[in-house]
């Protein structure tokens, strides 16, 4: 088995654990709103959320070990791909066309990418001072879209995933150089870019937490699509990553991100949410889908207001 399909392996079963934790935990929310921590710490449906998504992160380690950041990071998609199922089986739904046009649309797109972006396994890493200079780069980005203003639901969900997406590629410089065997495991390069992936993986968590709080669709889709961006500009750039197939083969790819983009945010807006109601605590936010024959019930996110709960990414 060629080291990129390990990674697609990885990749997928990946993206299916972040997708049942997301749902498990959303089910959780739905069922006991406004729970403390102490009492989220003695749920053992909390803590199989938590085991999956450990996981799940783990998984997507070991993936940046055997596959390029091109491939790895835009198959972060498939979360959404597979938690849609999931969600509307718990739920005892249907899947709406919607839903099915976005997962349609988000799969071939990212075969598109994989067809271009399929690679060796990654050989080359970040120097201290590359990792450096990206991590200042992306500080001062971070900074710049995280500014006091207007929007700011899109502009910290932009920041969150270019954090996340340079934490994914710090993390492939962390696995690459503590495997190789060619100098000490706790050398100066693994520790200090291990302190930069925590500092980035911690402030996409907290800048997506801000970005949901004017609303879901949008914010989701962002934060999904940014993430494998980022990553793929540092994989380009400074990793010695390819695409393949020359100038017909960046048309592909460029296609293929279209096509993933538009099936990822139809699939945000389409993600069941939870938000509140004047009669029960917590309710589901009911809408019928446009121009459907039949009169069957779609779950889809209110456009503003707090409490929105939803499956989340990388």
């Amino acid at each position: 088995m060629s080291a990129v399909l390990v990674a697609v392996v990885l990749s997928l079963v990946s993206a299916v654990a972040y997708a049942a934790a997301a749902v498990s935990q959303e089910r959780l929310a739905s069922r006991s709103p406004g729970s403390g921590t102490l009492r989220l710490l003695a749920s053992g449906a909390w803590w199989w959320s938590v085991g999956l998504n450990a996981a799940a992160a783990l998984l997507h380690v070991v993936a940046l070990k055997y596959g390029p950041l091109t491939v790895v990071q835009p198959l972060g998609a498939l979360t959404l791909v597979a938690a849609v199922p999931m969600g509307a089986r718990l739920a005892g739904r249907r899947v709406s066309a919607v839903e099915w046009r976005g997962t349609a649309l988000t799969l071939l797109g990212l075969g598109a990418i994989l067809v271009t972006a399929s690679g060796p396994a990654p050989d080359d890493v970040l120097s201290v001072p590359e990792a450096l200079a990206v991590a200042g780069a992306t500080a001062a980005l971070i900074g710049v879209l995280s500014r006091p203003g207007a929007r700011p639901g899109l502009r910290h969900a932009s920041a969150s995933g270019v954090a996340s997406g340079v934490a994914s590629a710090l993390t492939q410089t962390v696995t690459v150089a503590a495997t190789d065997r060619s100098g000490p495991l706790l050398s100066v390069q693994v520790v200090g870019v291990a302190l930069l992936v925590a500092a980035f993986a911690a402030g996409g968590l907290l800048l997506s937490q801000t970005a949901y709080r004017g609303g879901l669709g949008g914010p989701l889709a962002v934060v999904t699509l940014a993430n494998p961006l980022a990553a793929a500009v540092i994989g380009l750039s400074l990793l010695g990553e390819r695409l393949q197939g020359g100038p017909a083969g960046v048309l592909l790819a460029l296609a293929g991100g279209g096509l993933a983009s538009w099936g990822v945010v139809l699939l945000s807006r389409a993600t069941p949410v939870v938000a509140p109601d004047d009669d029960h605590p917590v309710a589901a936010v009911l809408a019928l889908e446009p121009g459907s024959a039949a009169v069957e019930p779609v779950l889809v996110p209110r456009p503003h207001g707090p409490g929105h709960l939803t499956t989340a990414t990388r």
